[in-house]
């Protein structure tokens, strides 16, 4: 059940515009140049950005060892998520809920008409 960040590199660099990056000095993963996600220092730990508060606090609540939050992050639409303990498809749902969010209208339409399941 746990997740890699190797499997979520894998994962996000089969969609289009997704590239290594750095952020604050740490590689990450960023799409169409915008940041998409990176490995926290634990190793363990994926902060994943466009999660809605509402969300994240469902999230946080429903499944507390997967899912949590610095102060640091209080205040942006980020939840932490625990790779040893996340289910892989949550994972995939939400890097791919932020690709889509930073790609261009172009690419959407094209990959939605490729791929008509995840549209």
């Amino acid at each position: 059940m746990a997740m890699t960040f190797e499997a979520v590199r894998a994962f996000a660099f089969a969609l289009p515009g997704v590239e290594d990056g750095t952020a604050y000095g740490h590689p990450c993963l960023k799409a169409h140049g915008k940041f998409l996600t990176r490995l926290w220092d634990d190793g363990d730990t994926l902060v994943c950005p466009g999660v809605p508060f509402d969300e994240r606090e469902m999230l946080m609540e429903a499944e507390p060892d997967t899912f949590y939050l610095t102060d640091h992050y209080r205040n942006y639409p980020y939840v932490l998520v625990r790779l040893s303990q996340v289910h892989p498809g949550t994972v995939e749902r939400l890097i791919q809920r932020q690709w889509r969010a930073t790609a261009p209208k172009k690419v959407l339409k094209a990959w939605d008409a490729q791929h008509p399941e995840t549209a």
